[in-house]
């Protein structure tokens, strides 16, 4: 099979898997059923896998042709982007750009790095969503994603924004009033401010004992459970109790005195990070490499991300 009959059959295998039948991909093509299933037949061949279990009534796709729709895929992405790369030797990036990321963040990193980014590429358009909801970047049609939290292994491109550190925080009304706990234990007597998921999970407080194991704090008797980090942050700051945020969140706060940090040598910190995402493509179009070379430029010099351990110390109660 030369490189034309073999694009010629992954386009038939692409169409068919799509559409689900052999006369919907060849509709798609413009092309006969028997063409469409004379390529597929070939590609099966020069393979030497099985690519689709079909039936009279019934099309499915093997695990093998699972395996290769997801690759070729990748291919016509890379070829898509060949063009734009072409297309932007002559010319600035253009078009719209779709980006989803989290109420928080969206608002307090992601909104002053897009003036910026309109001012340097005026042919571009932003489009972004503020959802704290885990969305499928491919499926839902996003060009880039800014996801915080474990990030689990992906088929996604995941380039790091920064790491995320947890601290205790309380305002210094709140700790005049009820005292400054000096172990995890103490804890258990104050007004404690926790993290709920979307999908119902409790934070856990974490701390570190004395022989370097992990001990966890029930929280059930928290006085207040939120969803936004962002408003537990603002609760401590109203002196509703001591919150456990990202430092990110508190850091104008720390500076500023209205906010004061506990128990840094006992709390853990976590293990969470922020990172941008995109599909894995050979050549990124330019309008979403010119914006993910300038978010990420502009996150790396937000002071806010990137608050060193150490520095901490400055602001403990």
């Amino acid at each position: 099979m030369d490189s034309s009959q073999r694009v010629r059959a992954i386009l038939s295998f692409i169409q068919v898997a799509d559409a689900g039948s052999f006369a919907g991909g060849a509709r798609a093509l413009g092309i006969t059923p028997a063409a469409v299933s004379k390529n597929i037949a070939g590609l099966e061949k020069a393979l030497g896998v099985r690519l689709m279990n079909r039936t009279t009534r019934t099309l499915s796709l093997t695990e093998e042709g699972s395996a290769f729709l997801h690759q070729a895929r990748i291919a016509l992405d890379a070829l898509d982007a060949a063009t734009d790369a072409a297309i932007a030797h002559r010319a600035a990036p253009v078009g719209k750009v779709r980006i989803s990321t989290s109420a928080g963040f969206g608002r307090e990193q992601l909104a002053p790095a897009l003036p910026g980014l309109l001012e340097k590429y005026p042919g571009l358009a932003v489009e972004v969503d503020f959802d704290d909801r885990v969305i499928d970047l491919i499926h839902d049609g996003y060009d880039l994603a800014l996801r915080g939290g474990r990030i689990a292994d992906s088929s996604l491109v995941s380039r790091p924004v920064c790491q995320f550190h947890l601290v205790l925080a309380a305002s210094p009304a709140y700790l005049a009033r009820f005292g400054v706990p000096r172990t995890p234990e103490e804890l258990s007597e104050h007004r404690l401010l926790t993290r709920r998921f979307l999908g119902g999970r409790v934070l856990p407080w974490n701390f570190r004992a004395a022989d370097g194991s992990i001990t966890t704090l029930d929280t059930e008797r928290a006085v207040m459970t939120l969803s936004s980090p962002e408003t537990l942050a603002e609760a401590a700051l109203a002196g509703a109790g001591i919150a456990e945020v990202g430092v990110h969140h508190v850091w104008k706060h720390l500076q500023t005195g209205q906010l004061k940090l506990l128990l840094l040598d006992r709390h853990h910190p976590g293990s969470f990070e922020m990172t941008l995402q995109y599909p894995h493509r050979a050549l990124l179009a330019p309008r979403v490499r010119v914006t993910v070379e300038h978010l990420l430029a502009t996150f790396a010099r937000q002071d806010e991300l990137h608050v060193p351990a150490e520095a901490l110390r400055l602001f403990a109660a």
